[in-house]
């Protein structure tokens, strides 16, 4: 057997062929690899974010093998692999005598711990444990907390201010390219009627081996995949030409219509490159280098708007959501503002409701494991928060059915954002609407079951009376926010009669959620 020093661990969403760990060969290092049951059954996950996640590993343990590295891999139905860290790290350690165990910081609060945890174990056998960070962000964990010391609120436009202004991105000086720093009352356009947006970029990966090994081993999961053609890129070179294509095809329209709302395409102008950016397959600076490039060859074709409005996602909102996440966890987690306790309705895991907006969101979830940030935050968060939902059954959902959810960005968005469970911390207000911003952001409203005007009618759209009702009943939470006094100025001059049939209505609803 050859030598070991060193065991290094390799998280499965640490995938980042350029960290400084493989510039070089370590003849005395083994990389360790593993898909284990401790992460595949904490939430129930969709199938094909375990097979992504665990097919984007093989892959990456592939390519370092290939360029002279030691990779020891565990698979789920390896006989040797004990389905934990702590196990599977000892049982390495023991079984090549290593002296030294170090990681890449993780970007999930319990394996930071867990983590921590084996590394006390492993330095009372005398085993040296040493950490480095991915090399991923371009923030460090706490670079938040401290920029906003001090400070009572959180505000993203400072913070992303800051790091345009730290990192150079769309400046002129130090001036904000165009003019502006922010165009986002330029990014909230319905699609015109007819307008089909460009087909998104596929793959076709035949993991039926996977599938059933999957399976086989009983992990439960959620939603549905074609084996046979997986869709989702699993290297870094498909993630690369995955942002050529955004760049080239999509881009052009993203920040206009990325808030669009439309049954016609799943993906409209988004790069669905989250995940992989999230198992750190691309990083986040050369994915916004890459677009400014293309903005910057095609002013013609490409107006600011569309670039800012991206930038901004992964910029401003990815590394905000992180910083507030270190910032606030472990107690983040357990945030109740509204202390909502109704359980998640169950055709939340089927789509199966008359409500339009809803079953094509849940449904297209199920079928993709995606869903762009509208549908997320307006469509199904919308309803969970005004049905008061149990925020901890709202993040298991997110958690579990979106390919790009790890609970650094999935928490503070959904608990945060969505939610707001935590008061406030991430935004302002809370994001909740009727049917009208749903109609007035797309068709889904054409056609569906319940009547998008109707306000307390056995056919009222639920979201008309559920918003009303949200604000009513919590008036002593809400009313001192300056961002909601029009809603309860608005309530207000209602009359008491109309006032009174909105919230029969909307009782009605919340007695049978699992009905409508």
């Amino acid at each position: 057997m050859q030598s070991t020093r060193t065991v290094r661990l390799i998280l499965g969403d640490q995938l980042n062929q350029r960290h400084s760990w493989f510039s070089e060969s370590c003849p005395h290092c083994l990389y360790v690899m593993m898909e284990i049951r401790q992460e595949t059954d904490y939430v129930d996950h969709h199938i094909q974010k375990v097979m992504g996640i665990f097919g984007a590993m093989r892959r990456f343990a592939e390519n370092l093998k290939s360029r002279g590295h030691r990779v020891h891999y565990l698979h789920l139905s390896d006989e040797s692999n004990r389905q934990d860290f702590r196990r599977n790290i000892t049982e390495v350690i023991k079984q090549y005598e290593a002296e030294e165990f170090q990681y890449q910081l993780p970007d999930e609060y319990r394996l930071d711990q867990q983590l921590k945890e084996i590394c006390h174990e492993l330095k009372e056998e005398g085993i040296t444990c040493s950490s480095v960070d991915t090399e991923h962000f371009l923030c460090k964990r706490d670079d938040l907390a401290e920029f906003f010391k001090g400070k009572k609120t959180y505000l993203m436009e400072s913070f992303y201010r800051d790091l345009r202004k730290k990192h150079g991105i769309l400046m002129k000086g130090s001036d904000p390219e165009g003019g502006k720093w922010n165009y986002d009352k330029q990014n909230r356009e319905s699609l015109p009627k007819g307008h089909r947006p460009a087909e998104p970029l596929v793959f076709d990966h035949n993991l039926t081996d996977l599938y059933e090994e999957i399976k086989e081993a009983g992990v439960k999961t959620i939603g549905e995949v074609d084996a046979e053609r997986y869709l989702w890129p699993l290297d870094r070179s498909e993630c690369l030409e995955l942002l050529d294509y955004f760049a080239e095809n999509a881009l052009p329209w993203f920040g206009q219509f990325q808030d669009a709302l439309t049954q016609d395409s799943w993906s409209v102008y988004h790069s669905r490159l989250s995940f992989a950016m999230n198992i750190k397959l691309l990083s986040p600076k050369e994915v916004i280098q890459r677009v400014i490039d293309q903005w910057r060859d095609h002013k013609e074709e490409i107006d600011i708007a569309q670039i800012e409005g991206y930038v901004r996602q992964i910029l401003g909102w990815r590394e905000y959501m992180r910083g507030v996440y270190w910032a606030h966890m472990p107690g983040y987690a357990s945030e109740n503002f509204f202390d909502h306790d109704t359980p998640l309705p169950s055709w939340f895991w089927t789509g199966e409701t008359k409500m339009t907006c809803m079953r094509h969101a849940i449904k297209q979830s199920l079928q993709y494991s995606y869903a762009h940030h509208i549908q997320r935050l307006m469509v199904t968060g919308n309803f969970a928060l005004l049905a008061g939902i149990d925020p901890d059954e709202v993040d298991k959902w997110y958690l579990g059915i979106y390919i790009d959810a790890f609970e650094w960005v999935e928490i503070t968005n959904t608990r945060g954002m969505s939610q707001f469970a935590d008061g406030g911390i991430v935004g302002t207000k809370p994001y909740v609407s009727s049917a009208n911003y749903i109609d007035k952001m797309g068709h889904y409203c054409n056609g569906c079951y319940y009547d998008k005007k109707d306000k307390t009618g056995d056919k009222a759209c639920p979201f008309n009376s559920l918003y009303w009702h949200f604000y009513d009943r919590n008036r002593d939470k809400l009313s001192n926010n300056p961002r909601v006094g029009m809603m309860y100025r608005t309530w207000d001059r209602m009359k008491d009669v109309s006032k009174k049939g909105i919230l029969e209505r909307a009782d009605e609803i919340l007695k049978d959620l699992e009905g409508i």
